[in-house]
């Protein structure tokens, strides 16, 4: 076969998918979201196939290459035709910290996951410099002890020791316990308990089925009663990224040392991983922002994906421009979601007085009518796209009692509380086993095509095309 003729079969295929997630699918994965066609526009920009490694320069490094182009703030870039990308990363950094509330952001990371991964290698280097209050490293150099969220009540598992965490505690990971009340919240005061007992060196907040406010605050006024014990508090926000601030809970100014995460789920940008702090000069955790950037390049990264970069920005751009009302509305359709879905006999975990969930995501358990496996392969069938997921009570992730959704990706196409009835009508007739909503689904979606929370179409039509223009040369 000629090669015009694999990629005018590959193209079908292309178009096909486009067309079925984005204009007959509703999209209701948690992790989930489409960027604004001016984010897409800015991933396949003329950085996407360009370098820019740097670090940041010693005081000699800097005299010695004063004046030289390399030598771009306190950073060395490692090859030309950079300025354009230096300046990029600064606004990043500078957007975001405005974003999220703090002074340092380290925007390198390509994933969630290796936010995570570079923060826990930095906490290995940062230990050994002996800083006060910190637990010791121990025999082997590694963190002593560890706490976080058991997999199996949501934590993400690149906070396990088989994940990201691996071969970097010595004795133990310890989890938070868990509401005799609620199985999706921690016990405060066990949490307490445990943390004077066994006193972490890393405390990790922060999971992938995440309904509820983790209690930072709580954690960190307990901390201030204790004498010379200070653990590093972290927050792995990938999944709440986009709702951080007054509608959901604000870890920095709760308590959190550092927040990592993704970019691209409820926050709707490209696929990165970011890492914020307040670890700006005089923090008693500088050395460790420093062993950050340095873990970040040339620890962990060495191309840093250009083009999502400058993507990122404008993403950041955006959510800072809309972010109140964004927040607002995503909360307050996952309240309505969830109301409805228990209105049509369907059982939805979580606290039912703050509306079955805090944040995007909203839990259900399907197990009197089948296995989630097979109930979100039905719902697929329908076109809806959902995530089964083993509840904290199940026996085994190989038969999942629950599903998990997010309404996010919905929210930014314009759907509101009420047309949230609708789905989660089409949601319980599938599960219920009724007749088939696809044809139906596919109709409603039809209201919602344009996105939401950007420039609308008529603003963005010149950003694209003199983009692409300048992208492509003929075609």
């Amino acid at each position: 076969m000629e090669l015009k003729d694999k990629l005018f079969n590959l193209r079908e295929k292309i178009v096909n998918n486009n067309i079925w997630r984005q204009k007959e699918c509703i999209n209701l994965i948690p992790s989930e979201n489409t960027p604004s066609p001016l984010v897409k526009m800015c991933e396949i920009s003329d950085p996407s196939g360009r370098y820019a490694e740097h670090k940041r320069a010693l005081k000699k490094e800097r005299e010695a290459m004063m004046g030289s182009k390399a030598l771009k703030g306190d950073q060395i870039y490692y090859y030309q035709g950079t300025d354009f990308i230096y300046e990029i990363e600064e606004m990043v950094k500078e957007e975001f910290a405005k974003y999220i509330g703090g002074t340092e952001v380290e925007p390198r990371p390509v994933s969630g996951q290796m936010a995570n991964e570079i923060v826990f290698k930095s906490m290995i280097k940062f230990i050994k410099k002996g800083v006060d209050g910190i637990p010791a490293p121990g025999d082997c150099g590694r963190m002593r002890t560890v706490m976080n969220n058991h997999l199996n009540y949501g934590g993400h598992l690149s906070a396990q020791p088989f994940g990201a965490l691996f071969n970097m505690v010595e004795e133990d990971v310890i989890n938070f316990p868990i509401s005799k009340d609620n199985m999706y919240k921690i016990d405060v005061e066990e949490m307490k308990k445990l943390v004077e007992k066994h006193r972490p060196t890393l405390i990790v907040f922060g999971k992938s089925m995440f309904i509820h406010r983790e209690p930072v605050k709580e954690l960190k006024e307990f901390l201030d009663t204790i004498p010379n014990y200070r653990p590093v508090i972290m927050y792995d926000a990938a999944h709440v990224m986009g709702i951080l601030g007054k509608y959901f809970q604000d870890p920095l100014s709760e308590g959190a040392d550092v927040v990592t995460g993704s970019t691209h789920k409820t926050f709707f940008g490209p696929q990165r991983g970011i890492i914020a702090s307040n670890m700006s000069k005089g923090s008693d955790l500088r050395k460790l922002w420093l062993e950050i950037n340095t873990r970040a390049f040339p620890g962990s990264t060495s191309n840093h994906h250009l083009g999502t970069l400058l993507a990122l920005l404008v993403a950041t751009l955006e959510m800072n421009y809309f972010k109140e009302e964004y927040q607002k509305k995503v909360v307050s359709n996952a309240k309505s979601f969830a109301k409805y879905l228990k209105d049509r006999g369907i059982d939805v975990e979580g606290d039912a007085s703050l509306g079955y969930t805090e944040t995007h995501q909203v839990l259900i358990r399907v197990s009197k009518y089948g296995d989630g496996k097979d109930i979100a392969t039905k719902l697929e069938e329908n076109n809806i796209i959902t995530n089964y997921q083993a509840l904290p009570d199940d026996e085994t992730f190989y038969h999942p009692s629950g599903i998990r959704m997010g309404v996010q990706e919905m929210t930014r196409f314009g759907m509101e509380e009420g047309d949230f009835e609708y789905v989660a009508e089409f949601i319980a007739d599938v599960i219920k086993g009724k007749s088939g909503v696809k044809e139906e689904v596919k109709k409603f979606r039809k209201n919602f095509l344009e996105m939401k929370y950007t420039l609308s179409p008529e603003e963005s039509s010149q950003f694209i095309s003199e983009i692409y223009e300048s992208i492509f040369h003929k075609l």
